[in-house]
């Protein structure tokens, strides 16, 4: 009767530990290059087709374009490189860079077989699983975060740390990882300014945060465009897109900027596909 009893015991305790355990499934396609993290099953969802310009086409950040272009070949090419943290202006194209590169380098050298990895800003703290999913994959994997932010200070401040080489296993050699923010140093001012109203010493709640993005080896900033290139943005896309040029384009489109409030790549896109409808054409990249 005991020994019925004690494997019946330890049936349940083992149902319960797999059932408590994060399924990990390492079945990454290897003809895909471009996923989305579910977190949910811990496994990796593939993407067909990025929507991403040529890299050509994102005018007015030729100075941060080339320093990513460079760190991202380097890695792709086997070599060191660093985490990158992309911050600035809203619609600059921050995002809009790293899948632009990432379907660059591939296009330009397929055998590179650079891995992009999306994960969503609310799943930061499962990192540490996204990471021990791809560090026995035999290609190099970028992991991309847009509009990093953070719902859950504690846990995912911790498992960002852990990946930006403050863990103990550190971050795999085959995974960099990149984020874009509106904010070099990634907090919200209401919560750094809670942080500096509730905190012993106001001084340290600030170096914690500064502390996060320091583990960023490449800090890349984004500003706002001025009209030159602004409507050289605008001329890329017409070209690239087979659109034509009317006799009032620029003046069309320094007013739709005027309507929005700014000039920035964003916009001058949101310009170009309502010019596009307007000339019974429809567009896509």
């Amino acid at each position: 009767m005991e020994e019925k009893i004690l494997e019946t015991l330890t049936r349940i305790a083992d149902a319960l530990e797999q059932q408590n355990s994060p399924v990990v499934s390492h079945a990454v396609d290897p003809n895909k290059n471009a996923f989305v993290f579910d977190v949910s099953t811990t496994s990796l969802i593939s993407i067909d087709k990025v929507a991403a310009p040529p890299l050509s086409l994102l005018l007015g950040v030729d100075r941060t374009k080339n320093t990513l272009l460079e760190n991202t070949v380097r890695f792709a090419n086997g070599f060191s490189a660093n985490n990158a943290l992309l911050w600035g202006a809203r619609g600059m194209g921050k995002s809009t860079l790293v899948k632009a590169l990432h379907k660059h380098i591939n296009e330009t050298n397929p055998h590179s077989r650079l891995g992009l990895v999306e994960i969503h800003r609310e799943d930061i703290s499962a990192l540490p699983s996204l990471m021990a999913l791809l560090k026995n994959e035999d290609r190099p994997f970028v992991v991309f975060c847009d509009d990093l932010s953070f719902n859950r200070p504690d846990r995912d401040f911790k498992a960002l740390k852990s990946v930006l080489e403050g863990g103990l296993e550190g971050r795999p050699n085959n995974v960099l990882f990149y984020a874009t923010s509106n904010r070099r140093h990634l907090m919200p001012r209401s919560m750094m300014d809670q942080e500096q109203a509730t905190a012993i010493n106001p001084t340290e709640a600030m170096d914690e945060t500064i502390a996060l993005s320091d583990r960023f080896g490449l800090w890349l900033g984004f500003h706002a465009c001025d009209q030159k290139d602004y409507l050289a943005m605008i001329e890329g896309y017409f070209a690239h897109l087979g659109l034509p040029f009317s006799d009032t384009w620029k003046e069309e489109a320094l007013n739709w900027s005027k309507t929005r409030g700014s000039r920035s790549g964003r916009v001058a896109w949101q310009f170009v596909t309502d010019y596009a409808g307007r000339n019974n054409r429809t567009i896509s990249l």
